[in-house]
């Protein structure tokens, strides 16, 4: 049973998460506050895996709730819950500060609850889920510290597997790969990918394949988030 709390200030936005994320057989709505403040005492107080916290809330922004979160889970010697970042907004400055107060997903708040769904299961199995909509600014922010060099061909992944930094070492991503991991990242479906790669679906399939491998994930959403987390490097 995933344990939930939401936090969040306009009340039929949060009758609604709560409405729809009840339903299912594997959540359970703990609490729910509708300031930060509440919230932030909830969270101390009591027992969850995950918070769902609004960035915009009225008397303290999700942010400063976070890092207040952060830093009693530090004092305390605990790691749930984590938070899973809720906004109507997909700024640079928002999305990076959710991220530097130690928010482990981002989510926007007109995402299907579908998609909540898994954003809420995949941070919970302790993968960072970041919505389509605001993965190219955190990309974009990653290339500026890491900016890729004139004419390099292949991309450094960090945090992998050992048996998989092998791989990447001997079998870099090509530069087909990497044009295909960043509309990946932008939330490109197969068809979309050939469209504007000039190539086949079963070309892209064969591509897509071949990333999962080298970055040691399942999936393309892990895909998207190892390459984000990871950096990219000349």
């Amino acid at each position: 049973m995933i344990r939930i709390i939401l936090i969040e200030d306009h009340n039929l936005t949060r009758m609604g998460l709560k409405a729809g994320l009840s339903q299912l057989e594997d959540m359970e709505v703990v609490g729910e506050a509708a300031t930060g403040k509440e919230g932030l005492n909830l969270l101390k107080s009591k027992v969850a895996d995950i918070a769902l916290v609004d960035i915009g809330l009225p008397d303290m922004d999700g942010i400063e709730v976070v890092e207040a979160l952060r830093q009693f889970q530090a004092s305390q010697g605990q790691a749930l819950p984590r938070v899973l970042m809720l906004t109507m907004h997909d700024s640079e400055s928002a999305v990076m500060a959710a991220f530097a107060a130690g928010a482990d997903s981002y989510c926007m708040k007109q995402t299907e609850l579908d998609d909540l769904i898994i954003a809420v299961r995949e941070t919970c199995q302790g993968n960072a889920w970041i919505d389509p909509a605001v993965a190219n600014v955190v990309l974009q922010q990653v290339r500026e510290v890491s900016p890729v060099a004139a004419g390099s061909r292949t991309v450094r992944i960090d945090a992998v597997a050992p048996e998989f930094e092998q791989i990447l070492e001997t079998c870099p991503l090509t530069e087909r790969e990497l044009e295909i991991l960043e509309l990946i990242v932008a939330g490109c479906s197969n068809a979309e990918i050939a469209e504007r790669s000039y190539i086949t679906v079963g070309t892209v399939k064969t591509h897509v394949r071949s990333i999962l491998n080298k970055l040691g994930v399942d999936d393309r959403t892990k895909a998207a988030v190892r390459a984000l987390r990871s950096g990219l490097v000349s």
